[in-house]
Order: C-alpha cells, then structure tokens, then sequence
C-alpha cells in the first residue's frame, strides 16, 4: 500500500502517474485552502484529486471540470456578486451536494468518500482532518485567505509570512493516521511546500506519526534549482526565510522525511542533503505529458529503497 500526501496541481499529476503503476493507493488531501463562497464549502485539492482521478479535470486550467459551462457564475454577476472565483456549473453541483452533507451532520471524510464512489475513482482519497485548517497569507495590504491572495489578487502583494489558523487545535483523520502506519511507502507530492503541503505537516499527529515512520517516507521537489515548476512556491520560501532550492525543501521535511527525490540539474547538491541523513535520487522530475507523470511515479516506486 502506498500513501500520498497532496495538494494543489503538481500533486495531481503526480498521483495520476502513481495511479497508472498501482491501485492500492491512499491520497491524503491538504485542507488549508478550503473556502466558503456563496455559502457553498470550496475543497479545491480535494476536488482536483477527485476530478483528475475521475479523469475529468480541466488539465488547461489546472481545476475544475473539462468542458464545464458558466452560467450560474453569469447570473451570480448579474446579482453583482464578486466572480473572481471561477466555479463553474457541474463544479457547483459538488460543492453545493457537499455543503449539503455537511450541514446534516455528515464529516467531510464521509462525504469524500462518498465522492470518490459517485465519480468511480478506485484510490482511497481522504481529508487530512475533519477540523477547519484556514491557510492565511500576511502581505502587504494585510493577511488575507489564500485564496483572495492567489486568486482574486493574482499574488501580486507582497507576502510577509504565511499562517495556519486552526492546525493546532486540528485532530487527524484516523483513516489518514492508519494509512501512514500501515503502508509500505509514504510520499510527499510535489506540491507547495508551504500551502498544498505545509497546512498538513502543522498538524501534530499528521507530523507525529510521519516522524515515526521518516525512513519510509519519499518527498518529491516541487522545484528545479530555485524555480518552481508553477505557483508561488519560491516566493512563499523566501518570505518565511528558506532557502529556495531543493536543498531548502530537504532541510523543510528532514524531520519526517528520510529520503528526497531531485531533479538530475540539482544533483550537484546531492552531498549536501545528504548530510540531513536523507537519501537522495535523481531523475526528470519535470510533468509535462502523462508520459512524463507515469515516469516519474514509475521511478519512485522501482528505485526508492526504505
């Protein structure tokens, strides 16, 4: 079995070409950017996950649903309503169905659960907790959710630091617990490191269990050298004062994670990592294509030694 943990759109590619090599996958999703619009609970990581796996996700795009219409968001405008959130119609049924569940008693473990059933997605996909984790970034012009940040301001300001309202307090999901426990392989996606993965590292027993078992667990860079493949990742590294390299994300994850996957540009800072007591591999790491995705997933899985 073998355990993910994922986030924003790096980490769907990735669990993509890990779904092509085996089934007996578990997706533990970020929780942090989750967001309340129109009265309707947004899950974008977990609705990317579910969407690519279903394979219907709108690959251009990055989210939502491949050929999805707009009409409500038209009409919402038409109310004047904000529509710099892009929801479009088939994605609003998820959302709305979900808010639904939740407000009659319903966990959003369960309603994910019921969600993988409904779109035939075969791969356990869960939250990383049941708890409201809220990702807020300090710029600026003043903290705002993640997603105002990235998506209605374009990430133009100026972050000065990153929070996590709620992670303290958060409890884990049990199911995401078992999973890291039971499994014979652990991997960190090649996601954000401070807002796809960093929300579910701030939770104690996520964290906690991840260090018990460290030498089972692989991380991917999300960059080359000091770029990320997209997003803001490397800004976000250099407002909290990490340095942006792969070398940054090894010293972020050495903690829970005993061994790194870099790109074959970055071996040269191989030793380097190694002196985190963290093994290191090196490949393409790049995802263009599926065929790049299923490569890499490959490569994980045959040369990753724990």
């Amino acid at each position: 079995m073998i355990t993910i943990l994922a986030g924003g759109t790096g980490s769907v590619k990735f669990v993509r070409g890990l779904i092509s090599q085996t089934r007996d996958v578990n997706v533990v999703c970020n929780v942090g950017d989750n967001y309340w619009l129109y009265g309707l609970y947004v899950c974008p990581d977990i609705d990317t996950i579910i969407y690519g796996l279903a394979d219907i996700l709108d690959y251009e795009k990055g989210w939502g649903i491949r050929k999805d219409t707009f009409g409500f968001l038209r009409q919402m405008e038409i109310f004047g309503e904000e529509t710099w959130f892009r929801i479009g119609d088939r994605d609003a049924a998820t959302h709305l169905i979900r808010t639904n569940m939740l407000k009659n008693g319903k966990n959003l473990a369960d309603i994910t659960k019921w969600m993988c059933e409904k779109f035939a997605v075969e791969a356990k996909v869960m939250p990383v907790t049941d708890n409201t984790i809220e990702t807020r970034i300090n710029t600026n012009k003043g903290e705002m959710h993640l997603q105002e940040y990235w998506v209605k301001y374009k990430g133009k300001d100026k972050v000065e630091g990153i929070q996590y309202i709620g992670a303290d307090k958060a409890r884990p999901n049990p199911e995401a617990v078992n999973a890291i426990h039971d499994s014979e392989l652990i991997i960190i996606a090649p996601g954000n490191p401070l807002t796809s993965i960093g929300p579910m590292l701030q939770i104690k027993g996520i964290r906690k269990e991840l260090s018990k078992n460290r030498k089972r667990v692989v991380a991917v860079s999300p960059l080359i050298g000091n770029k990320a493949f997209s997003g803001p990742a490397a800004e976000y590294m250099a407002a909290a004062g990490i340095e942006v390299s792969p070398y940054g994300i090894a010293q972020m994850y050495s903690d829970v994670c005993g061994s790194i996957v870099i790109d074959s540009k970055d071996r040269l800072i191989t030793k380097k990592i190694q002196n985190l007591d963290m093994k290191v591999y090196d490949t393409n790491i790049k995802m263009t294509n599926k065929l790049t995705e299923d490569a890499l997933a490959s490569f994980v899985l045959k040369n990753v030694r724990v």
